[in-house]
């Protein structure tokens, strides 16, 4: 499979998914509104999302696919096979043990998250109870990470960028049951339980159906699994320094005004639409087909991965960015201002959109430069510069909340991905294996001119459409903006109609 259909795959897969998430956003926002049940909630959300992120698509899925890619190479698929069923029983009894040692001790760990809880009774008892319902979807979501790795080295992208899906499924599910629960934020709690056993089981067929079963046996520390081991020792420092930005945000934000918590995720969740769609997709197409190419001394095949990889992200980063950025009041307010969420909250949250979507093309293209390092079996190049960035990103928030409040918060995150940027760049400077081509340097300055005549054309359109209801003028924005940039990109000559037959290439 090629790597512009595996990211069409994964990467439309993915877009539905964040079609059902906002669905299931939309709810959340009427139903549960910006207040002290939500922030609660969006703790116990983070918590086994930081963690999974951290074992199971952070460090464990960039040390164990290029070393299962590698197994599977050289010495075929029943020894690499044998491998991902032992790594599937060592990671189910480490986290199994974990996650209930976390479950007894979560007054303890929500005192340590979200310290500005602890002078709110009513805060800190729901994101206890909460977290404790929802904290085994890390064990599930890890399993269903590696099943998932085992299938993307075989280029089967799809039921694992599925898998988000019935997430937002099960989620919509319970917030529609709300009125069977003593608040919405015990009946999100639930979904996430739920959700967990519905991706685990979805994944664990697939897998069957692909040929691969997972073996009971007592897990053997083998030496394959001591070198997924040693190379995850400084992947898990690099991505838990990576989404301890995420918990610094959490934690300055739990020392603000209530509700402030909530504003980061409602505008997280639209930053996530570009950076989830795009971002996963490169990751996941990437990382098995870079760590091939590296393995074979495929140079050529390498290089060409990497800068089509870049341009792929930049063709559709660089206008969401700049959408999101000019549109943010209008988005929020048509998506999410009723029921709970007032106009307020609009306000408040669009701003701290506008300052996260300044770091959007950035940390998709992060994904990228990281996945350089992982496919060469180098997790500790990512490390140094996360702790870098992340030490960067909380001191510069903590001097931005004075001026800017939460949205300080959310610059800070936006600059330090630039800063990765920077820091990747001058690693990989002069490493003429992955050296930017010509063609990159083009795409990258038309990208920009055609999203600068996108915004221009669209605020146009909304000139006009402003007089309609919001949802309305949003759908004309969209339509608009989407169609321009569109007409422009062919124009200039960034993409041309014969690159959509390769969607229907065979590998």
């Amino acid at each position: 499979m090629n790597l512009f259909k595996a990211m069409a795959t994964v990467g439309g897969l993915t877009g539905l998914s964040r079609i059902a998430g906002f669905v299931r956003d939309i709810l959340t926002a009427s139903i549960l509104g910006a207040g002290p049940i939500g922030d609660a909630f969006f703790v116990a959300l983070k918590l086994p999302n930081f963690f999974r992120r951290v074992t199971a698509e952070g460090a464990f899925s960039v040390s164990f696919v290029p070393v299962y890619s590698n197994l599977l190479e050289k010495e075929g698929r029943e020894h690499a096979d044998a491998f991902a069923s032992n790594a599937f029983m060592v990671m189910l009894s480490i986290l199994a043990v974990f996650c209930l040692i976390c479950i007894l001790a979560m007054p303890f760990v929500i005192m340590a998250v979200a310290p500005g809880f602890n002078d709110d009774p009513m805060r800190f008892d729901l994101a206890v109870e909460f977290s404790r319902i929802t904290f085994p979807y890390l064990l599930a979501m890890s399993l269903v990470a590696l099943l998932g790795g085992v299938l993307n080295a075989h280029n089967r992208f799809g039921p694992f960028a599925f898998a988000p899906v019935l997430f937002n499924i099960a989620l919509i599910a319970f917030l529609l049951m709300a009125g069977w629960f003593e608040n919405a934020g015990y009946a999100l709690a639930w979904g996430v339980f739920v959700a967990g056993i519905f991706q685990l089981g979805w994944l664990l067929v697939a897998a069957v159906k692909s040929g691969f079963r997972v073996q009971i046996k007592l897990p053997r520390l083998t030496l394959d699994i001591k070198k997924v081991l040693k190379l995850m020792l400084p992947g898990v420092i690099g991505a838990g320094v990576m989404h301890i930005n995420l918990f610094a945000d959490m934690i300055i934000a739990s020392f603000l005004d209530s509700g402030s918590i909530s504003y980061l995720y409602y505008a997280d969740r639209l930053n996530q639409l570009p950076l989830g769609i795009v971002g996963i997709a490169v990751g996941t197409a990437l990382l098995p087909m870079l760590s091939r190419a590296i393995s074979s001394g495929e140079k050529i095949t390498a290089r060409h991965l990497f800068n089509r990889a870049l341009e792929y992200c930049f063709i559709l980063a660089v206008p969401a960015a700049v959408a999101l950025g000019f549109f943010s009041t209008l988005i929020i307010g048509a998506l999410f201002e009723r029921g709970a969420f007032e106009a307020a909250d609009t306000t408040m949250t669009a701003q701290v959109l506008l300052f996260y979507v300044m770091g959007l093309p950035a940390y998709i293209a992060v994904k990228v430069f990281s996945t350089v390092h992982w496919a060469r079996q180098n997790t500790t190049t990512p490390v140094k510069i996360a702790v870098f960035a992340t030490i960067f990103n909380i001191v510069l928030s903590l001097i931005l909340i004075k001026p800017l409040g939460v949205g300080g918060i959310a610059l800070a995150t936006g600059l330090a991905g630039w800063l990765q940027i920077a820091c990747h760049y001058k690693v990989i400077r002069g490493q003429e294996d992955f050296a930017f081509d010509a063609r990159l340097k083009a795409v990258v300055f038309k990208v920009i001119l055609a999203s600068m005549v996108m915004v221009v054309g669209a605020f146009s359109v909304h000139y006009f459409s402003s007089q309609l209801p919001r949802l309305f003028d949003l759908m004309a924005v969209v339509a608009s903006g989407s169609m321009i940039y569109g007409l422009c990109v062919v124009a200039l000559g960034v993409i041309k109609p014969s690159d959509f037959k390769k969607l229907f290439k065979k590998a």
